[in-house]
């Protein structure tokens, strides 16, 4: 999940597929492909996330996409193929729009992937803003909270939820399948943080694969963005839904699970009582050094 998961990788691939002598990588590809299949399969039976009759999403189980970003990779490390294709994760064209300038830049490969939350026009290539974005160093879908039971954390747990970020009634985020999730700009013990200038490989895992750059804050604190190649909405990954829900009267017990789960590429539903905007969500698999 932003959840059903939009990742769940392994945090290192393993070390064999870095020191497995050469001779011995016999048909990598074949390999992969086997791999990645019987996970496709295995997510069919077991990942599937199916809400119960009351309407509370599953704590803990990640839907089929997920299933599916989270074994590539560990398919293709078990090929032997680890260090080449994690640059290109996920699968697509490499990076488009590199300048000669960036490509001398060091970038790091994150495994398991990052996720940037972004405001912006979805036409646009480049903007400002960027002082607003917010970076989840962590899938937040597996670290959220259902709608049905958000209630018993606000009043049992004063706010704190399992993972251990805490609820903010007046500031809230939801993704597609309707779990609250921590803030992307953090402030409330999660693993999101605000975007920090610097330049990051981004993706929406579709045609576009570019580099985003992100520059120092001005005078006024403004935060400029740029993408090497596509628009904004190029590199948003449609599946991954995110709306902030704000406000004074704004509250969870408002919103309807009916609404959920929100389609790939739809606005997230409104809740009575909030201020709602819509977050696209970035995938990151590469931060410069």
């Amino acid at each position: 999940q932003v959840v059903a998961s939009c990742s769940r990788w392994p945090t290192r691939p393993p070390a064999a597929a870095t020191e497995m002598p050469r001779r011995a990588r016999v048909g990598p590809t074949v390999v992969a492909v086997c791999t990645l299949a019987t996970f496709t399969a295995l997510t069919d039976l077991a990942f599937v996330p199916r809400p119960l009759a009351s309407g509370r999403a599953v704590q803990g189980q990640q839907g089929r996409r997920s299933a599916l970003v989270a074994s590539a990779p560990l398919a293709l490390a078990l090929a032997g193929q680890a260090e080449q294709t994690l640059a290109m994760w996920p699968f697509g064209p490499d990076v488009q729009g590199m300048s000669q300038e960036d490509s001398k830049l060091k970038f790091n490969n994150l495994f398991p992937i990052q996720f940037i939350a972004a405001l912006g026009d979805p036409q646009a290539t480049s903007g400002v803003g960027a002082e607003e974005w917010g970076l989840w160093t962590k899938d937040p879908g597996p670290r959220g909270v259902s709608l049905a039971r958000i209630g018993r954390v606000r009043t049992e747990k004063g706010g704190e939820t399992p993972v251990g970020w805490k609820f903010d009634d007046a500031d809230w985020y939801v993704e597609e399948h309707g779990l609250i999730m921590e803030k992307p700009t953090g402030g409330d013990g999660g693993s999101g943080e605000k975007l920090k200038p610097g330049k990051y490989i981004v993706t929406g895992n579709r045609e576009v694969t570019t580099v985003l750059t992100v520059s120092p804050p001005d005078a006024s604190g403004c935060m400029k963005w740029q993408l090497g190649a596509g628009k904004l909405g190029d590199v948003t990954h449609l599946p991954c839904r995110t709306g902030r829900y704000t406000g004074p009267a704004c509250t969870p017990a408002n919103a309807k699970q009916s609404d959920f789960p929100v389609k790939p590429g739809a606005l997230m539903p409104p809740v009575e009582g909030c201020k709602k905007v819509d977050y696209a969500v970035l995938f990151v698999t590469r931060i410069a050094a």
